[in-house]
């Protein structure tokens, strides 16, 4: 049996019990059941499951690391903590945040106007409001309403003509005034994919010069006194603590230097965000290489010697983990539909009296195999097909040939993978290398995993049930987009092993874990397949769960309105060639046009596989 590393990325948030994935909360349901219970009420296709319980118990362990770090160390600043919308911008996600985050110093950054809309109507009152990215005059007059509303909010400043826009808008939308931040420019950087987010040739920030130049102009508008905060960011993902390291000494310095050259409102630095979640199923594979206690104990205590050996106060900390927090709350889980070899049964042989001979030690071999000779007849089994396939080429076989051979080598490969399932892992892992087995799931990972496609990043995959049984198969993924990048292949240095069902006969699910980060807003419309359908689960005192936001994907008619097609055009135009067609009786008119609005009405996923052996 397998764990499928749950292990190493769930930190017993999900655990295996009785062969099935259960939430280690509540009562422990099985997210097996959780998805059945959903289908049974007609919802098909892939779905997203958000657990809101695993958004709260990230940020207390965020709260509780860096209370611990101050405790420990003396530290005189406060700790707060903001979600950034561009991780995650769905209402059912920021809705819950904020309502499990009043009371404690938790807020929204916004890098957008929409974005700072969003913050400016649900961020809890007296907590943070961050506004990062390039800003006109529009959005940071919005800024000043919000800060009119009541809200504590900082615009950080990207280049010294957005600070002349704040100085200009002062004078006419006049006080109260927002904070006002200064993004700094490091030539510290972070580290993999991320990494270009920081060092001197960043997209954003300001240089050593324009923060002395920022500086003045803030001294001669007379606000220098709004000016609270310093900002960077190193990148996302970071996977070691060094680079951080290096960046808060750079920082907490710059920090201390303005502070001393009168910037006496200075008060706070904002680490961005960059916190890692370990996404790696497979020991030895590892993308985080540090605990969230060391990450808060460092950040604490460099900031706290900087401060000490510079003679100035502690800063107020503020940080941005959006991955940290969000990632590991949404499950997407996508249904099998088909195993691409079940095609190739025994009884679909049709083999003649008198067959091209290698054909006859094929079906020699499949008989005559055992668990000794298993790999010697694999391999020969895969020579032979090789032959035939050229004969084929050079017409000396037939189509009928051709079929025999394949379903001949796939039922020894089978059956070899069968025999051998009880040896060492080392000699199977080398035989399904060469043969895998292909799993169509009911999703798109353009939509639902783009960062895979986009990134290379993994997410944890796993089968939702039978975990009390060895999986058999090398696996390769396939989505339903009529795209051969919608492809996650085997890998032999971190593979898939799945079970070999027959979907016919038995439902088969494969849950992605962490997926709660950047992937539903950076999904893209493939083939105009959209969000999936989602629900929360949320659990009561007793532990018992319930069903809450469902939202079914969107029907077709409302995908091609999002793309702007007049629908009812559409409508008509369909209506018109079914009254119209010389090919539909007058008596079944209306039972085509039926179940068109009826298809109409429904999402882009499949429902089924419609397969020679249905019919």
């Amino acid at each position: 049996m397998l764990d499928y590393g749950i292990r190493i990325w769930s930190d017993d948030d999900f655990k295996i019990e009785k062969g099935k994935i259960v939430v280690n909360y509540g009562k422990k349901p099985a997210i097996i059941d959780i998805v059945k219970d959903i289908r049974d009420e007609g919802y098909k296709g892939p779905l997203l499951i958000r657990f809101p319980h695993l958004i709260k118990e990230q940020i207390d362990l965020l709260f509780k690391a860096f209370k611990k770090s101050m405790k420990e160390y003396g530290y005189q600043g406060g700790f707060n903590a903001l979600f950034p919308l561009k991780v995650n911008q769905f209402p059912n996600f920021v809705i819950p945040l904020m309502e499990m985050t009043k009371g404690i110093p938790y807020g929204l950054e916004a890098g957008s106007k929409p974005e700072l809309i969003i913050a400016m109507a649900y961020n809890n009152p007296g907590s943070p409001i961050m506004v990062n990215g390039f800003k006109d005059k529009e959005m940071i007059s919005l800024g000043f309403i919000a800060a009119k509303m009541g809200h504590d909010i900082t615009l950080t400043i990207e280049g010294l003509n957005e600070l002349e826009t704040i100085l200009t808008v002062a004078k006419e939308m006049g006080k109260p005034y927002p904070k006002i931040g200064l993004r700094i420019r490091l030539h510290s950087s972070g580290i993999g994919i991320w990494a270009k987010s920081g060092g001197i040739n960043s997209k954003f920030g300001l240089t050593s010069s324009e923060l002395i130049e920022a500086m003045n102009m803030l001294k001669n508008s007379n606000m220098l006194e709004y000016f609270t905060m310093i900002h960077f960011h190193i990148g996302s993902q970071i996977s070691e603590i060094s680079p951080l390291k290096k960046a808060l000494r750079e920082a907490g310095n710059i920090h201390a230097e303005l502070y001393k050259m009168g910037a006496h409102n200075l008060k706070s630095i904002d680490l961005g965000g960059g916190l890692a979640v370990e996404y790696a199923q497979h020991d030895g594979i590892s993308q985080r290489h540090y605990t969230l206690e060391e990450y808060a104990s460092d950040v604490v205590f460099l900031l706290k010697t900087i401060a000490h050996n510079k003679h100035v106060p502690d800063p107020d900390i503020y940080l941005e983990a959006g991955r940290f927090v969000a990632a590991k709350h949404a499950v997407l889980v996508a249904p099998v539909l088909e195993l691409f070899s079940q095609e190739y049964d025994q009884r679909e042989l049709q083999l003649k009296p008198k067959n091209p001979p290698l054909i006859d030690e094929l079906y020699e071999l499949y008989n005559l195999m055992n668990e000794k000779n298993a790999i010697e007849y694999l391999h020969d089994s895969l020579d032979h097909m090789e032959s035939l396939l050229t004969l084929f080429d050079l017409g000396y076989i037939d189509l009928l040939d051709r079929s025999n051979t394949e379903i001949l080598v796939h039922l020894i490969i089978k059956k070899a993978v069968d025999l051998l399932k009880h040896k060492k892992y080392d000699e199977i892992l080398n035989i399904q290398n060469m043969i895998q087995e292909k799993y169509l799931l009911n999703c798109s990972f353009f939509q639902s995993l783009p960062d895979y496609w986009g990134l290379g990043q993994t997410f944890p995959v796993t089968p939702l049930d039978r975990l009390n049984e060895k999986p058999t198969r090398s696996a390769s993924l396939w989505d339903i987009t009529c795209d051969s990048d919608g492809e996650i292949a085997f890998d032999i240095r971190k593979p898939l092993f799945l079970h070999d069902v027959d979907i016919n006969k038995e439902e088969y699910f494969l849950g992605f874990f962490l997926v709660g980060a950047y992937q539903e807003i950076l999904g893209m419309q493939h083939n105009l397949f959209t969000h999936p359908t989602e629900f929360s689960v949320v659990f009561d005192d007793e532990g018992n769960y319930e069903i809450t936001n469902l939202l079914e994907a969107q029907n077709i008619l409302d995908i091609l309105d999002d793309l702007d097609y007049d629908i009812k055009d559409i409508e008509r135009k369909l209506k018109q060639y079914i009254e119209e067609s010389d090919y539909i009786s007058d008596d079944k008119r209306k039972d085509v046009l039926g179940r068109l609005y009826l298809y109409l009405s429904e999402n882009a996923y499949l429902k089924t596989i419609v397969s020679y052996k249905d019919e």
